[in-house]
């Protein structure tokens, strides 16, 4: 038997209704606040990734799934959606029209990490990214969608974590700063981080070794170096956050695993979760599309893991129930029917009515125990002698009563049953 790579799962039809009710929640309040769905490439070119994510980041030197194509190319499944939303920015010119571009997306990406909880080498990621406005006003409408969707899916007690990384001119002095503190503690950190002390010292700030967060916590505060800038674009943040009567806590060791981020970084968490809380994250990256040879243009946004989401939903106040029930389910007393029955549940879709109806030859017993299976709403049976009078019986699943209906008018009841709510 073949089994399915390790780090992916099969979503079955008795979850994938619920992953459905998610995604609708996404898309219905993405859109309420006017940002419009992007497709991108499942694979990029490996590059995009290297020169935007940061080559001395675990996504680019552990993580990504990258192979050549038969003309050579280095091709990477994508590891995560803002890079090749940066892409497509560019390459199809959105900079020229109305600004700032809206855009949200959900698709599938690819990690080679450990598998655990709510986290997979293959997972779904959703996404809404804001180009074309350094304004903090943008980074917190992106915060007040995060938080927006969070409380519609029944996650309302979150806490908003938010810091600053600042600009590239401003991080330099903190990174000379950062180097020496970590230089004289080199030797207990973790493999990883001492080779990251000389390339990139404020990797390690995303380092989830215990010694090493240990060590950090008596490491120098970015918000100690930020320049004029930078520090007024936080505290404007700040000030909007509060002006709109959204709680937030900084959290001057929260920082994002990717390079290209700037200035504004934030999670939001979810304490039911447990230790590993942070449902979402996300901040500004205004040197994204500059750095991938487009104009320089600013950016901001986030993006969530729908494994992670719909785990903590369900742990939620508004658990996500499955496919709808089926609204009618058509049966048949004898095989000379099976036309028929057919025939009247393809009139029930037409009329925008879910119904389906029995294609194994199975008794009529059987066929209402499918119904009930189904938790269809009501039933059709047909009978030879009520088909001959031109009448149909039209039973309800949940309450037992039953009538007959003319065959010339089971569309026009069941409809009027549907909406109804019952008899």
């Amino acid at each position: 038997m073949i089994s399915r790579p390790k780090g992916t799962e099969d979503r079955l039809p008795a979850e994938t209704g619920k992953w459905l009710r998610v995604e609708r929640v996404l898309r219905d309040v993405s859109e309420r606040f006017n940002y419009r769905e992007i497709r991108t490439p499942i694979f990029e070119h490996t590059e995009l990734f290297t020169r935007t994510v940061g080559e001395t980041t675990d996504i680019v030197e552990k993580e990504m799934y990258t192979f050549k194509d038969r003309a050579g190319r280095s091709l990477t499944l994508r590891p995560e959606g803002t890079a090749p939303v940066g892409r497509a920015y560019i390459e199809n010119r959105l900079y020229s029209g109305p600004q700032p571009v809206k855009v949200y997306y959900i698709g599938p990406m690819f990690r080679y990490e450990k598998p655990q909880a709510g986290r997979y080498r293959e997972f779904v990621q959703y996404g809404a990214e804001l180009l074309g406005s350094s304004s903090p006003l943008c980074d917190a409408e992106v915060i007040f969608l995060a938080v927006e969707i969070c409380n519609t899916l029944g996650l309302t007690e979150t806490t908003l974590h938010l810091n600053s990384i600042g600009c590239p001119g401003c991080r330099e002095g903190y990174r000379k700063a950062l180097t020496e503190y970590l230089g004289a503690r080199e030797s207990d950190l973790c493999d990883d981080c001492r080779r990251r002390v000389g390339r990139n010292p404020l990797r390690v700030l995303d380092c989830k070794n215990e010694t090493c967060r240990a060590i950090l916590a008596e490491a120098p505060s970015m918000l100690d170096y930020l320049c004029t800038g930078c520090k007024e674009h936080f505290e404007t943040l700040g000030k909007i956050l509060t002006g709109m009567g959204m709680s937030y806590r900084i959290d001057p060791s929260l920082v994002r695993g990717l390079d290209y981020y700037t200035r504004t970084v934030f999670e939001v968490k979810w304490p039911p979760l447990g230790a590993q809380d942070a449902i979402l994250g996300g901040g500004r990256y205004d040197g994204l599309v500059e750095a991938l040879g487009g104009p320089s243009v600013p950016g901001v946004g986030f993006a969530v893991g729908l494994e992670r989401l719909l785990m903590a939903v369900e742990k939620g106040k508004n658990p996500p129930q499955g496919w709808d029930r089926l609204d009618c389910f058509v049966c048949y007393v004898d095989d000379a029917l099976a036309y028929r029955a057919l025939e009247i549940a393809n009139r029930l879709r037409a009329a925008g009515v879910s119904a389906d109806f029995d294609q194994l030859g199975r008794s009529l017993k059987a066929q209402m125990k499918q119904a009930s299976r189904y938790e269809a709403r009501h039933a059709i049976i047909l009978g030879p002698e009520e088909t001959a009078r031109g009448v149909a019986t039209v039973r309800s699943m949940d309450e037992g009563w039953q009538r007959e209906v003319p065959l010339s008018e089971i569309e026009k009841e069941i409809v009027s049953l549907t909406r109804a709510g019952g008899r």
